[in-house]
């Protein structure tokens, strides 16, 4: 796949590994003898209505204290000279873009910031978008953190004479959320991968869908997603090793949902679903719209759409919003037949329609510190409107 403000929550395997990948970016004293190496790669997960979403990392910082302030001394700094401007969304599909390595000496740490460039009032922006279909560039709100770095408090070791290779997983959609008239903010969603623990799954759509989504997904919750290529083709990974395997949820624009239940991961290796041969095919759908308002505004809340098919199936994430920062305001659109359902075996998989789930979906408003609300939407004669009042 959330931490609401900064982070979308991390799982322990990702929060040791983002651990690691900083745990290489300097040194720390009262650390053991010897060093480790890390190598760092950065990928991304498509992004909702931009051609462009631009970041600009300027350094990572560690320290061996999870109390120590950006002012205090013993932080151990690995900048970029000069500061690396990275259009995210050419960083889909599987595509990976190596960061280098960096040596940091062995020992416990406990404390990780990671600082943007800010924007300044010249250009080049340092962090910005491009909505689709244009050529200018917005630049992002960023929060304060960007001056002082994002914190991230896990504590992590690093071992003396071994390599640690980890993929920042940033997920491009929901770190943009809108602040009306046309700016929006940078609300960083990021989770982090080691890559000795993780492989991929792999498969193919038809060429030619209308903004087609591939997700992995465990309980409801989106681990990793991409677009297929021009050609229908599509890679999830790095995707960390799973014994209970994943939830591989397919969407797009006029086309029903699709989910395969039970696909395995195994480190080092890609899980075929489809072939070019026998791409995975959506039935087409009439799509409708569910929107509304969640306030308090200032409680920055998400709102997304699931399903949970019959007979003790997996529920799945269909969409996903982001309130408005400033009126609340927030809309999806949603496919109205019935979403189709299949088991990982033997290529070509079989999918069948749940018509139990047509048209039929649960909201979810969430926002950190505030309790979710739950609202059964059925869009099956018409468009929706819910809105969420959130309560601490």
């Amino acid at each position: 796949m959330y931490a609401q403000q900064f982070f979308r929550a991390l799982a322990l395997p990702s929060a040791i590994g983002l651990a690691a990948l900083l745990s290489a970016c300097g040194g720390g004293g009262g650390a053991s003898a010897g060093s480790g190496t890390l190598q760092v790669s950065l990928t991304d997960a498509p992004s909702c209505g931009f051609d462009q979403v631009n970041v600009t990392v300027s350094k990572v910082r560690v320290h061996q204290s999870a109390t120590a302030t950006e002012t205090d001394s013993g932080w151990q700094d690995i900048t970029l000279n000069p500061a690396r401007k990275i259009n995210l969304l050419t960083l889909t599909n599987g595509v990976l873009q190596d960061l280098g390595k960096t040596t940091l000496p062995a020992g416990h740490y406990t404390q990780v910031r990671l600082v943007l460039a800010p924007n300044s009032s010249t250009a080049p922006v340092a962090n910005s978008v491009v909505a689709e279909g244009s050529t200018t560039e917005i630049a992002l709100v960023t929060p304060s953190a960007v001056q002082t770095g994002i914190k991230l408090n896990h504590e992590f070791d690093v071992a003396a004479d071994a390599q640690v290779d980890l993929v920042l997983d940033f997920d491009a959609c929901k770190s943009i959320v809108s602040r009306g008239n046309g700016s929006y903010s940078l609300k960083p969603v990021i989770s982090v991968i080691p890559q000795i623990t993780s492989g991929g799954i792999s498969g193919f759509l038809p060429a030619g869908l209308t903004k087609p989504v591939v997700s992995a997904q465990q309980n409801g919750v989106v681990v990793k997603s991409t677009t297929p290529d021009t050609s229908g083709s599509f890679n999830l990974s790095p995707l960390p090793a799973s014994s209970t395997g994943y939830v591989v949820v397919i969407t797009a624009d006029g086309r029903t949902t699709a989910a395969i239940t039970g696909v395995p991961v195994t480190t080092g290796t890609t899980t075929p679903v489809s072939t070019s041969t026998a791409p995975i095919t959506l039935a087409t759908s009439a799509m409708r719209t569910i929107s509304g308002i969640a306030t308090p505004t200032t409680a920055q809340a998400t709102v997304r759409s699931t399903q949970t098919y019959a007979s003790g199936g997996p529920k799945v994430e269909v969409a996903f919003k982001a309130a408005d920062l400033t009126s609340g305001a927030y809309a999806m659109s949603v496919p109205v037949a019935a979403p189709l359902l299949g088991k990982f075996g033997t290529l070509p998989i079989t999918l069948a329609a749940d018509a139990s789930l047509a048209g039929k979906y649960v909201l979810e408003a969430s926002a950190t510190g505030f309790a979710t609300q739950t609202f059964n939407a059925d869009v099956g004669t018409a468009d929706v409107t819910k809105d969420f009042a959130l309560v601490p």
